[in-house]
């Protein structure tokens, strides 16, 4: 099976996830938390919260898909281990799936998202460290990314019972899936703060095309811009004066690239 045959099968496992995860109305299913007494509690409105259930969530329609697929499926080793699941087909091609959610900050754009490290096992390619096989290993690194709005004023303090479940507002709604290779939405800046995690893009339309900066220049462009890429605590720490380059205009005077 080549990449691109993975990629749109599992594209069209995917376009039918949102008819499981939500009603007719576009609210999430997942209403709350029961406990043996048959409480219910509200879901946090907090992202990683929300991003944990989706992933439990999808786990099962991904080793459904896998299955009827004849793949097998490995998921991560640990909490903090890349990727979220490993897909191994017939002749032996492994790809890397990550679960990637965010919400909607507008109708065009999202908060954006952490796609995976820039160190470590991803510069270090046969590297086994916080990752299920080498990096280098894997055929393709894919993000299977879900969009959704969030409802506001939700009263996390309320309980109910079985009886009142229809009452129960939905934490989170209008959910949107998308497939794409990382170094297609991936920007050249770091995810969030001092981490040191490889950014997305943030407009939901060039998400879903798979329209980042480096889908024109290339994976091996995204790659050794990502393998050399310093914080200034990095650059600090190796004694120069300053980073090699901040971002991609900077990378391609670095490079001499036109």
């Amino acid at each position: 099976m080549t990449k691109e045959e993975f990629i749109n099968l599992l594209r069209g496992a995917v376009e039918n996830f949102g008819k499981s995860i939500s009603t007719d109305e576009g609210s999430w299913v997942v209403k709350g938390f029961i406990d043996i007494y048959k409480n219910i509690y509200t879901i946090s409105s907090d992202t990683k919260v929300i991003s944990k259930i989706i992933e439990l969530y999808i786990f099962p329609k991904i080793l459904a898909f896998a299955t009827e697929n004849h793949l097998k499926v490995e998921l991560t080793k640990e909490q903090n281990y890349y990727p979220d699941i490993t897909i191994k087909d017939s002749d032996g091609n492994l790809y890397a799936i990550d679960l990637k959610s965010s919400y909607r900050k507008s109708e065009t754009h999202i908060n954006g998202m952490t796609l995976g490290a820039f160190t470590g096992y991803f510069r270090e390619r046969k590297s086994t460290k916080n990752i299920t096989y080498p990096y280098g290993d894997y055929k393709a690194h894919i993000v299977l990314g879900v969009i959704y709005d969030v409802v506001e004023d939700i009263d996390e303090r309320k309980t109910y019972t079985l009886e009142q479940l229809y009452e129960i507002s939905s934490t989170v709604k209008n959910f949107q899936f998308f497939v794409q290779e990382k170094w297609k939405i991936a920007t050249d800046r770091p995810g969030s703060g001092n981490t040191k995690n490889i950014g997305s893009i943030t407009c939901i339309n060039d998400l879903i095309s798979g329209n980042g900066p480096f889908s024109t220049l290339g994976e091996g462009v995204f790659d050794d811009y990502w393998m050399y890429y310093l914080t200034t605590d990095m650059a600090r720490m190796a004694e120069l004066p300053k980073p090699y380059y901040k971002n991609l205009v900077e990378y391609k005077q670095f490079k001499n690239i036109e």
